[in-house]
Order: C-alpha cells, then sequence, then structure tokens
C-alpha cells in the first residue's frame, strides 16, 4: 500500500490540515537537527511536545523555532534533562515524568550518536549500542504506563542496519576488533528489533510500535566523523552490491522528519506496527543488495526480538512486565 508520499515528502506535507490539539508526544534529543524539526511540525499543529536534551542550556538556546511555532499556535513546549549515555539520568529522568504523571500519545525516540569512537557509556556499555538503544530500552519500558491506550512509540534506526545483525555473545565488542560503522549499524538493528517487540508486548492496549529509517540528511549526528570516514561508510553501504547502487540522496531535515511524523500520527497501527518505515511508507523486505531499499528480514525476526529483550533486561538489571502477548 503506498501512502501517496514519498522521499521528497516534507512534514507540512503529511501534517496537511491536521490538527493536533489536545495531543502529548514526548521526543528524544531535541536539540538539533531531525529533533528540533520534529517539534517544531508538531507545536505547529497544535501538539504539546515535551522534549528531552543532554544539554539543557544548548537545548534551550537551539529551540528558538519550535517555541516561535508553539506561540502561533494553541501548541506548547518543554524541556527535560536527559541522557541516554548515563541510566542513572534516564531512571533520573523517567521518575519526574511518573510523578509528574502527564498522559502522552506518542513517543519518538529521535537522540542518539554515529560513528564515534571507541568508548564506553558511563554505565560500561559500548556507547553507541549503550547510548542508540540501552538508554531508550529503559526510559520508553519505564514510561509506558504513561501511554495512553491507542499510543504509538516510534523508534528512529537507519538503513545502516543492513551492514550487520545484532551479535548478543558480544555486544561490546569485548571479543571483536571495534568498527564504528557496525557498531552503529548493530545499535540501529537493535532498534528496529525494540520496536518488533514492544508492538507485540503492548498492541492489546492499542499501543503500537515503529521503526523509520529518516534517510540521509546533514545534521550534527555527523560531528563524530570526517569525510574521509563517511566515504568509507558509504562504500561499506554498497558492499557487496552486484547492481550499481544509485546516488546517494540527500534529504533536507524537513524530508527527514516526515517519516517519524507519518508513522506517529497519520499511518494507522495496523499498518506500521512491527514495522519498519522509510519514505513515509512501509519499507519492503530486502536480504540483499542496496541496503537503502528495505529492511532486513533479520530486524523483523520476532525470536530475535525477544532474545535481545531478555538480553537487555540482563544487562541494565531491570526486568519490564508485558502488560499483552500473544
Amino acid at each position: 500500500m503506498n501512502s501517496g508520499f514519498d522521499a521528497t515528502s516534507t512534514t507540512k506535507d503529511v501534517l496537511h490540515g491536521v490538527d493536533l490539539s489536545g495531543k502529548c508526544f514526548l521526543v528524544t534529543g531535541v536539540s538539533a537537527g531531525l529533533g528540533i524539526e520534529t517539534a517544531r511540525a508538531l507545536v505547529a499543529h497544535g501538539a504539546s511536545v515535551l522534549g528531552t536534551a543532554r544539554d539543557i542550556q544548548k537545548a534551550e538556546q537551539a529551540t528558538g523555532s519550535i517555541r516561535e511555532a508553539a506561540e502561533a499556535t494553541n501548541g506548547s513546549f518543554e524541556l527535560i534533562q536527559l541522557d541516554l549515555a548515563d541510566l542513572a539520568s534516564v531512571r533520573t529522568c523517567t521518575g519526574q515524568l511518573r510523578h509528574q504523571g502527564r498522559e502522552i500519545d506518542v513517543v519518538i525516540a529521535n537522540a542518539g550518536v554515529m560513528g564515534t569512537p571507541s568508548g564506553r557509556t558511563k554505565d560500561g556499555f559500548e556507547t553507541q549500542f549503550g547510548t542508540n538503544y540501552l538508554g531508550h530500552f529503559v526510559f520508553i519500558n519505564r514510561i509506558i504506563p504513561l501511554l495512553r491506550d491507542s499510543g504509538r512509540i516510534v523508534i528512529l534506526s537507519s538503513a545502516a542496519h543492513g551492514l550487520s545483525d545484532i551479535d548478543l555473545d558480544d555486544l561490546n565488542f569485548d571479543a571483536t576488533p571495534y568498527d564504528p560503522w557496525i557498531a552503529y549499524a548493530r545499535s540501529k538493528t537493535a532498534g528496529i528489533l525494540f520496536a518488533v517487540e514492544l508492538d507485540r508486548r503492548h498492541r492489546e492496549r492499542g499501543i503500537r510500535a515503529t521503526a523509520v529509517h529518516p534517510g540521509t540528511i546533514r545534521t550534527e549526528l555527523q560531528r563524530h566523523y570526517n569525510a574521509e570516514q563517511e566515504a568509507a561508510y558509504i562504500a561499506l553501504t554498497r558492499k557487496g552490491n552486484t547492481s550499481s547502487p544509485a546516488p546517494v540522496q540527500w534529504k533536507t531535515v524537513q524530508q527527514g522528519a516526515a517519516t517519524s511524523i507519518w508513522a506517529s500520527v497519520i499511518a494507522s497501527g495496523d499498518l506500521v506496527g512491527g514495522q519498519y518505515c522509510l519514505n513515509s511508507n512501509v519499507a519492503l523486505i530486502v536480504d540483499s543488495g542496496d541496503i537503502r531499499a528495505g529492511v532486513r528480514s533479520y530486524a523483523l525476526d520476532t525470536a530475535h526480538a525477544q532474545a535481545l529483550w531478555a538480553k537487555s533486561e540482563e544487562l541494565v538489571g531491570e526486568q519490564f512486565k508485558a502488560r499483552s502477548i500473544h
């Protein structure tokens, strides 16, 4: 089923004529790039947005466009501190949210890092796996009780997931040499699997979860690597391609944020639940060739998703009870 949107569609396109008054969105990583545009587009249509940021001072300075959009509508915008690379910060933030008791309609897990040098989070996990995946794993699970029935969870992933499946026996690269792009790929595969299992566990409440690829966009996400490293990454994405891959199609932030918003409020839960979306459509399973063309089947494997969930609970020392399981 084609949604009528494509790679060129913008946030303005997908939200045309939509009134989000009375809806509350929580967006992580609202201090740059996609996070700012996602929040801006939502409040411009009347939504209330709670944005998280690791550096509140930076976020305050960077979110003027969101506040201006909110002032022009009946929308609203607030910030709360969250460092996904520190589970103590994650638990503090979720504790504050649960104390406030605010009901949430949609969570968009937008924050992340890309291509970082070898390193560890404050809890000792490989930086990209710990930040992009485990931080969100704990954060979202701890605020699930705040989601309204029929709520939506959107996990930002990447076409890079097609470079590597997760390795449950070596999640922190303790046994193999660290590669920043394979680490990034695995963290993004983990995000898709997280959406698959979240959707399975909570869909009886009407809560549906999905993963999205926003596209290739110039944002602060690229701050950890230079042009030479970027070229090496693009070459890696084309490795093994028997066909001639299309040139990289760069998107604007307005085009990049469109799929997150489409999957949040435009598409039906039955369409996107447990799926991987790109260009404001549900992606096809593509197990060979251009990784930008679809989703690898290992990223949607339900048994794989359940195994990662169990391992994640073990790593973070916290169990999260499912409200409903089929």
